[in-house]
């Protein structure tokens, strides 16, 4: 538990002007969300979770963002933006995640601010901070702390200490932005991010055993990535798989072979940038 001693000792640091949780409901900003009630139960201070709900994120999402805040008894605000209203964002560059977090981390530290709370946290963990994150600049731009990527908290003792204390969501698989399933460059649409929803909808329905899916966007090709272990049983399934997609207008459905990847369509920009250098 000396992590959690950490953590619990650098966030006590932070609560004399009040805190704002950017709370998305995955398992690091709900070990967040629990270190901060425990907290506030021993000496009260001004506390807010608050979420930001968009088409970047899954429906369910936010069902289990109101579960997990209700269960904690901490107050909780939920928003609705428009990350597609902001051109940088729409058109999809290489640092779209800067000028998103940008938007949402601004509408978050605006609102905490006009009820008098003066910092703000969220949970980037320090394996974050290996990857290919631009929206990391936005957060340091604006002032939003980050205990966990500050103590050096990776994911997996996020996920043994959120176990520790027995939170529900301690296995819970990461549910990035939908942002994500597309290739930079190409225009994000209401339309197509809610095929890439329903798509992996359909994919997890037709195999049940499914723990990691992202439905990648190339164009009209619709590249499904899913771990190892699971690629036979969804090949198994290919050719309902295909008809469902077809269905949803897509005009080529592909399994990937490396199976799941974090990030692959970054790879796929580095690579090209490579090219270019």
């Amino acid at each position: 538990m000396e992590r959690l001693t950490e953590l619990r000792t650098e966030i006590a640091r932070l609560v004399k002007q009040g805190v704002c949780l950017a709370f998305s409901g995955g398992v690091d900003s709900s070990l967040l969300l629990t270190v901060l009630k425990e907290l506030h139960d021993e000496a009260p201070f001004p506390l807010l979770a608050l979420t930001l709900h968009s088409i970047f994120q899954r429906p369910e999402e936010l069902e289990e963002v109101r579960k997990t805040a209700g269960k904690a008894g901490i107050e909780l605000k939920l928003f609705g933006c428009d990350p597609l209203s902001i051109p940088e964002v729409k058109y999809n560059p290489p640092d779209r995640c800067f000028w998103c977090k940008r938007y949402l981390f601004s509408e978050i530290r605006d609102f905490a601010a006009a009820r008098g709370i003066g910092t703000v946290i969220d949970g980037t963990n320090a394996d974050d901070l290996q990857s290919y994150r631009p929206g990391l600049a936005a957060l340091e731009e604006l002032g939003i702390l980050s205990p966990l990527a500050e103590l050096g908290i990776t994911k997996a003792e996020v996920r043994r200490i959120a176990a520790e204390l027995h939170l529900e969501c301690a296995e819970k698989p990461s549910v990035p932005c939908m942002a994500t399933r597309f290739e930079y460059g190409s225009l994000l649409t209401e339309d197509l991010i809610r095929k890439a929803i329903d798509g992996e909808d359909l994919v997890r329905k037709l195999v049940p055993s499914v723990h990691d899916v992202r439905l990648r966007i190339h164009a009209g090709i619709a590249r499904i990535e899913v771990s190892g272990k699971d690629i036979a049983a969804t090949a198994a399934r290919h050719r309902e798989i295909a008809e469902g997609l077809k269905r949803l207008g897509f005009h080529f459905v592909t399994l990937d072979l490396e199976g799941f990847r974090s990030g692959s369509m970054d790879d796929l920009n580095n690579r090209q940038s490579n090219k270019e250098a």
